[in-house]
């Protein structure tokens, strides 16, 4: 859980994983440099159960990919999941998940989630996703919200986010592409979602340019087959704005 001057929500997102059903689990929270509250938030947590651990950078690094890098480094368990400061989990996810793992192909479990307001008003803004995906599918737009995604060490080792926008979609495209193996949902909402204006990903804008570089630039495709795959997922985010 990356975190910087995330006091007003942080306190959601840290019940959200206590109250989780599957109850071995570890919380990396990673702050970076945070000047509000938030800290002392997490301390308190922290001070109550052991599996909380806060971890702190010096200096802010101004993305998240930093931090979650520093937790991935010091993650102890097999599977890897993500939260954001400001999301939430539902209480069943983990156990609701893990399952899909016993599959000797399945490398990445992820799930539907739920949109919600800055206020965290909720309103059955779902966005479904794929039940299944490989490499190749993925490459038309990613589908695994990050606030749902979990994936397994044991088959294919650590794998950490490149410093640039949209830093979870070149890393699970990794994933499958080095493994040959596919990413599943479990068919259900997970997770809630905050939508914030402020927030990196409510940049509409530079989502376009982002995702072009990542086919470009991360991916080193061509100029007609980036187009292709461009034009793909421009009508699925479309779409995914609707809701």
């Amino acid at each position: 859980m990356p975190m910087h001057n995330a006091s007003r929500y942080v306190e959601d997102s840290l019940r959200s994983v206590v109250a989780q059903t599957f109850k071995d689990w570890e919380l990396l929270v990673v702050d970076d440099a945070s000047t509000d509250d938030s800290r002392s938030i997490v301390e308190r947590y922290a001070a109550n159960d052991p599996r909380i651990r806060l971890l702190h950078n010096q200096h802010p690094s101004g993305n998240p990919a930093s931090p979650r890098n520093v937790g991935v480094e010091a993650a102890q368990g097999r599977y890897i999941a993500f939260l954001d400061s400001d999301d939430v989990w539902l209480p069943n996810k983990l156990e609701r998940q893990l399952p899909l793992f016993e599959r000797h192909d399945t490398v990445i479990v992820y799930s539907d989630y739920e949109k919600m307001t800055d206020s965290g008003k909720r309103s059955n803004r779902v966005v479904h996703a794929p039940r299944e995906v490989g490499y190749r599918q993925l490459l038309k737009g990613n589908v695994i919200g990050n606030l749902t995604g979990i994936y397994d060490t044991q088959k294919v080792g650590k794998h950490y986010f490149r410093v640039i926008h949209h830093e979870d979609y070149p890393m699970w495209l990794e994933i499958l592409n080095t493994s040959g193996m596919k990413a599943r949902n479990v068919g259900e909402v997970l997770a809630v979602y905050r939508v914030r204006e402020q927030s990196v990903s409510a940049n509409k804008f530079g989502i376009l340019f982002w995702q072009w570089d990542i086919y470009r630039k991360v991916e080193h495709f061509g100029f007609f087959h980036s187009l292709y795959l461009y034009a793909n997922y421009a009508v699925r985010a479309f779409a995914k704005r609707l809701i």
